[in-house]
């Protein structure tokens, strides 16, 4: 028997050939544009497509506070309790992006995760995000991120010290707890007053079913919390895991304090900004791109310098975690803000820095 080519190709390669026309086609009748642009606008949470969100829910929890309810794309993988994610949104026609932490359960019913953002001083998406933001938003997402989780299964005695918004990881981990969850929870809370206490109400319900113990410390009337004086209000505390999320001298302060102890191993923290330990000697910051200059005094970050003069930096968690900010050295010296790390470029280098935790530390050119 004798076999002969077919004279017509496989339907499967006849129709990639034609989708693939189809798309060639598309292209060029939507130049500028591709039809994936166009595709963006109708489903902007499509399979395939960047990793967005739409906020379906905004609710408040205190004056200067609210959660939202973000449904993401279908690239969403999951998180961990405590893990914080990045979101991009466009402010006044410049995209920012910030890092807040997850506070909604894993595995939601319908899908959904949220953030709780507070709104602080001349905060630019903090503020757009409390006091701007809508239903129907769409804003960029970056999958969860951290290593601030609550230990599987949990200790069987738990210590939670936080500030202000330092509380939203860790109620990420309390809704994940199992309601007959046989762990033992301790909370140490501080905020100015009872009504700025972010997830108050329902913190204080689980005290009262007896799932926590709650202490709220209000420092207009109370003071700042001193940590020294802890165990007069944990007498456990050397037996207790401990997370603590809030400003950084209170963690500086607890990291101290437990180092000296010997407790240093279960005492895990989660800071919002990074540390400052060596400042550098300050000098002239040029953005070579953006064809501008600004003054930098050492202290402050050069993301920071940047911003302020109006130059569009490139950012994400700006604590130095996730990269999001990092930036070509044409020349010059800059500073680690955490390490105090020295770090130097000639023309032709190829030095990269992050920006949110290097300051100048003389004059220096950056590529941006």
């Amino acid at each position: 028997m004798t076999l002969t080519a077919p004279l017509t190709a496989p339907r499967t390669t006849r129709t990639a050939t034609l989708r693939a026309q189809m798309m060639k086609l598309a292209e060029r009748i939507s130049t500028p544009l591709l039809p994936a642009d166009y595709l963006d606008v109708i489903d902007p949470l499509r399979s395939g497509a960047a990793l967005r969100g739409r906020i379906v829910a905004i609710n408040p929890e205190t004056r200067d506070a609210v959660t939202l309810v973000i449904r993401p794309g279908r690239g969403w993988r999951g998180h961990m309790p405590g893990q914080y994610i990045r979101i991009g949104v466009d402010v006044d026609g410049v995209r920012q992006w910030r890092a807040y932490s997850l506070t909604s359960p894993t595995g939601r019913p319908d899908g959904c995760i949220s953030i709780t953002v507070k709104a602080i001083p001349d905060g630019v998406v903090s503020n757009y995000l409390v006091r701007r933001a809508r239903v129907g938003t769409v804003i960029q997402l970056d999958q969860a991120a951290g290593e601030f989780t609550l230990d599987r299964p949990a200790p069987a005695k738990v210590l939670f010290v936080t500030a202000g918004s330092g509380i939203t990881p860790v109620m990420g981990m309390l809704r994940n707890l199992p309601a007959n969850s046989a762990t033992d929870v301790v909370i140490v809370h501080s905020a100015p007053t009872a009504a700025d206490v972010i997830f108050g109400g329902e913190l204080r319900k689980l005290a009262d079913r007896e799932r926590i113990r709650l202490v709220e410390i209000h420092t207009d009337t109370d003071g700042l919390l001193d940590v020294a004086s802890l165990q007069d209000v944990v007498t456990d505390l050397p037996e207790r895991h401990t997370w603590a999320c809030g400003p950084i001298g209170l963690l500086d302060a607890l990291e101290s304090r437990w180092a000296a102890a010997g407790l240093a191993e279960i005492l895990h923290t989660e800071r919002f900004r990074p540390t400052v330990i060596t400042t550098g000697e300050g000098g002239t910051v040029t953005f070579t791109a953006a064809g501008s200059a600004a003054e930098n005094d050492g202290t402050q970050s050069l993301l920071d310098t940047g911003e302020a003069a109006g130059v569009l930096m490139p950012s994400g968690c700006r604590m130095g975690i996730c990269f999001g900010c990092v930036a070509p050295l044409r020349r010059g010296a800059v500073r680690d803000l955490r390490t105090g790390a020295l770090t130097t470029a000639a023309e032709g280098d190829g030095v990269v820095i992050q920006t949110c935790i290097s300051a100048a530390a003389g004059p220096c050119d950056i590529d941006l």
